[in-house]
């Protein structure tokens, strides 16, 4: 576990170095000027003097590198910096959003659960049924609809027709209910065919057979043989669609007006706020990463034969 767990520290020190600059020579390629801006050119007279005064200030007239260089040497100390628009500390407003989009992502995992754990895994076991085939259709359904479309179909229904939810801002859990089905239902469809396709395959292996041969109960050989063996495809997956998860949130904020930091970030992009923008991307790069991580150790506990390789390694 400790070797793991260092290779998986040296991995993320590379990884977000490289993440680093990445973003940083992105997001400085990318057309606007964030000096104009700040000097609401729309709204004042600014002359060009002025915009080049504001550049020199804020180091934009620096090599490309020097500005890397002086943004990494804040950035290994914890600092963010601060935003070009409200002037408040980046770190403290991503954390002031952070919460929200937790909120969002749990409600969203919640629903996407409730949804492919028992339909998939009715599918599994009543197989070619009606059931399956209900299963098969929700499916389709969830990877045809996108998540914005769907969000638009709720708040038209449930939101403005009936007038059951609230369709904006985040006031209580009922303000969480329309987003949370919205991102929930839009990712279950994948994991509901995985878990019947796994379920399937692990109901057919040599050690179910031989679990029935003992005797076990056919409730008792489900959940702790059949299920438990098909979970590792279901983690691998979820691992891998974490940054799908991740855009999908930025995309319901936005639709319902929720203020999370997917919601901040869309604003910063439009204002050039490059300070934000690199946190943000630098926080959801250290989600994915410890998310990925957990599921790598979760392996050795949902997979008895990760944990006997482990074993004839040592010997």
């Amino acid at each position: 576990m400790i070797r793991i767990l260092v290779r998986k520290f040296s991995e993320v020190f590379l990884f977000m170095l490289l993440i680093t600059f990445i973003s940083f020579l992105f997001i400085r390629l990318a057309p606007g000027d964030p000096a104009l801006t700040i000097l609401n050119v729309d709204e004042l007279s600014i002359s060009q003097e002025q915009v080049e005064a504001l550049r020199e200030e804020m180091g934009f007239n620096k090599p490309l590198f020097v500005q890397y260089g002086l943004w990494l040497l804040h950035f290994v100390q914890l600092d963010f910096g601060q935003s070009y628009v409200t002037g408040q500390p980046v770190m403290e407003m991503l954390l002031t959003g952070l919460p929200a989009t937790l909120e969002l992502t749990t409600g969203a995992l919640l629903v996407m659960l409730l949804v492919s754990l028992p339909l998939g895994s009715l599918a599994a076991l009543y197989r070619n049924s009606w059931i399956d085939q209900i299963s098969r259709l929700v499916s389709i359904i969830g990877a045809a609809i996108p998540s914005f479309w769907l969000g638009l179909i709720f708040i038209d229904l449930l939101g403005v027709r009936f007038g059951w939810l609230p369709t904006m801002g985040r006031e209580g859990f009922p303000s969480l209910i329309l987003p949370s089905l919205t991102l929930g239902l839009a990712i279950s469809g994948v994991y509901v065919r995985l878990l019947r396709s796994s379920l399937l395959d692990s109901l057919s292996q040599e050690f179910i057979r031989a679990a029935r041969a003992r005797g076990l109960s056919e409730q008792r050989i489900f959940v702790m043989h059949a299920f438990r063996h098909s979970l590792p495809p279901v983690i691998t997956v979820f691992g891998v669609s974490l940054g799908s998860l991740i855009g999908g949130v930025v995309v319901v904020e936005v639709l319902f007006a929720y203020p999370g930091i997917g919601k901040l970030v869309v604003d910063a992009i439009r204002q050039r706020d490059y300070p934000l923008i690199q946190g943000y991307i630098l926080i959801m790069a250290a989600i994915v990463f410890v998310v990925n991580t957990a599921v790598d150790l979760s392996y050795r506990y949902v997979n008895p034969e990760m944990k006997l390789k482990e074993r004839e390694a040592r010997s």
